[in-house]
């Protein structure tokens, strides 16, 4: 019988989501939990990406002053004067330890809006998502089908909106889908227990680059319950 949901690593890609500085600095008020354990993992993981020449996307927010692009529940905010993820700044920028090796690459909001992707590196680019979901209104689903990517490994900032949103997404397009929960921040026992009823698969950083390393055509991993 066919296992429509077991991840193949031979069409397999890594999306980062909103791992921006914005989620790092003390002051910010939307800075995550977590963060002391899943940076060195989601650092581990995208750079065992590139090792293997996968693709990786980054998928970051950005919100204009005006606030015209910004989600409903917290579109207010920034028209009063909530400054994150502002075109151009410090705090939109990819965090310093997922920067390609050797270089800071700074955002391109022009290139961004206009719904193209930055390329930063071998197979390696940012892309902007309007809203929680890193498919919704992006070109990231042509893209992916573009190359045979059918299996997404997510990590990231913000569990409880972007990766959540994301996976659904993704589960709505038939794409096999694995979370690396040591690399998520915000994430939850329940949260994440409830994933696998979806037939998302779970692994850990070092089970998951020990599985794209594994010489079998797709190795073994573990689905969570």
């Amino acid at each position: 019988m066919p296992d429509y949901i077991r991840p193949q690593k031979d069409h397999v890609a890594l999306i980062s989501l909103s791992a921006q500085r914005d989620y790092i600095l003390p002051s910010s008020p939307i800075r995550a939990s977590g963060l002391s354990r899943a940076i060195p993992a989601m650092e581990k993981l995208v750079q065992g990406f590139r090792d293997r020449l996968a693709p990786v996307y980054h998928s970051i927010r950005l919100y204009k002053t005006d606030g015209s692009n910004v989600d409903l529940c917290r579109r207010t905010a920034v028209e009063e004067g909530l400054r994150i993820f502002m075109p151009g700044s410090l705090g939109a920028e990819l965090v310093d330890e997922i920067q390609p090796e050797g270089k800071e690459v700074r955002i391109n909001p022009d290139l961004l809006f206009d719904g193209k992707f930055q390329e930063i590196g071998e197979n390696e680019s940012i892309f902007y998502r309007p809203r929680w979901g890193a498919f919704h209104d992006t070109p990231l689903e042509n893209e992916l089908k573009a190359r045979g990517v059918n299996t997404l490994v997510l990590c990231g900032f913000s569990f409880t909106t972007a990766t959540r949103a994301t996976i659904y997404e993704a589960s709505a397009r038939d794409f096999r889908v694995i979370v690396v929960p040591d690399a998520l921040c915000n994430a939850t026992e329940q949260g994440l227990h409830e994933l696998g009823r979806m037939g998302v698969y779970m692994m850990e950083t070092d089970e998951l680059l020990s599985w794209l390393r594994d010489p079998r055509e797709n190795g073994e991993s573990e689905k969570a319950a």
